[in-house]
């Protein structure tokens, strides 16, 4: 299943690089793709994810928000 998101607060392809690591170490999380230029972030996963889970990771990635698209 795919889950679209915002992210807010990425400057750089480094930015997109940690949340990717980070999204990626969630349960059930098999593919993440994040567009630096609009902040859309795309996230296939074997189940829903709940936002909170989401939201976690994002923010352990550094300063960045993220919203349901």
């Amino acid at each position: 299943m795919e889950s679209t998101y915002t992210v807010t607060g990425m400057t750089c392809g480094h930015c997109v690089g940690h949340i990717t690591e980070e999204m990626k170490t969630v349960d059930g999380v098999t593919d993440v793709r994040i567009t630096l230029e609009d902040g859309v972030m795309v996230v296939t996963s074997d189940a829903p994810l709940d936002f909170a889970t989401v939201e976690e990771a994002v923010s352990e990635a550094g300063d960045y928000q993220v919203t349901a698209a």
